[in-house]
């Protein structure tokens, strides 16, 4: 009996988990050895603690502008253009980097610029030209500037906008405090969901990334629900962790879809994108 033959009638016996345990233990141990590989190398080049940042895989990125150009009914080409626009931004890398080196809190921060799912945050944003965007939980400020150069491009074009900012740590948004991106950055410190009910103008893009627990982002989403602009669109940047926009959505009458990235040479698994529109 050849090889192949035997591997079959083993298969059919009680023996059939037993003889298959090696290969099985071979895979995980591969699987294993890669992510400590991956862990090990970050412990010793990264001082983030939080908000991890990194490169996407090619083929998340593919998903990614996919995403965007189904829910912001765009030519994927043109997606493709506007995450040529923000990697390709000399300027913004720049003054992240400087103004990461000059921080307090330079020791827990990479200098290194990686925008991850971000670039996903600045499509949308370029794509459906907001007059008012609103993001809750701004930190260090890298998704602000992310959006606020989305909103400086618009503007180039005749769409002008700007991002309200909302976080309770008074030295969140450090990054965001330099022109240009500041021209265009309200960064207003306090609880997000008492400061969106202070909110004076309409809200055309929403976007959570604040206490990521269930009962706040739904709390932020119902806060924002009444100050919406028609057409509005509402984005969650925990998607992975709870299902509390895809219920509002579903509540509200909206579409949803969610986009979950993958992460290059990273250990941590990724988060995503939830909209709902």
């Amino acid at each position: 009996m050849d090889a192949t033959k035997l591997r079959r009638a083993i298969a059919r016996t009680p023996l059939a988990p037993v003889a298959a345990f090696p290969g099985r233990l071979a895979r995980v141990a591969r699987y294993d050895a890669k992510v400590l590989r991956t862990s090990a190398r970050w412990l010793a080049t990264s001082r983030e603690h939080h908000n991890y940042t990194y490169e996407l895989t090619q083929l998340s990125r593919q998903h990614l502008t996919w995403f965007v150009s189904v829910v912001c009914d765009v030519p994927v080409a043109r997606v493709w253009g506007y995450l040529a626009e923000i990697t390709g931004d000399a300027a913004l890398r720049r003054h992240i980097e400087q103004a990461t080196a000059r921080s307090a809190r330079r020791g827990l921060a990479d200098r290194r610029v990686r925008y991850a799912r971000r670039v996903g945050w600045y499509a949308i944003v370029r794509a459906t030209r907001p007059a008012h965007v609103v993001e809750t939980g701004t930190d260090k400020g890298l998704g602000s500037c992310v959006l606020a150069a989305a909103l400086l491009r618009n503007a180039a074009e005749g769409h002008p906008g700007r991002l309200t900012s909302l976080d309770v740590n008074p030295e969140a948004g450090y990054l965001a405090r330099s022109a240009p991106w500041s021209d265009v950055v309200d960064l207003v410190v306090g609880d997000s969901v008492t400061a969106i009910a202070t909110l004076d103008r309409p809200v055309d893009l929403f976007l959570h990334d604040s206490d990521h627990s269930h009962a706040h982002e739904r709390r932020e989403f119902d806060a924002v629900e009444p100050k919406l602009a028609p057409g509005a669109v509402l984005l969650t940047d925990n998607v992975t962790t709870t299902g509390v926009l895809a219920e509002h959505a579903e509540r509200t009458g909206r579409r949803f879809l969610a986009y979950r990235e993958t992460p290059l040479d990273h250990w941590y698994p990724g988060d995503g994108i939830g909209v709902a529109w």
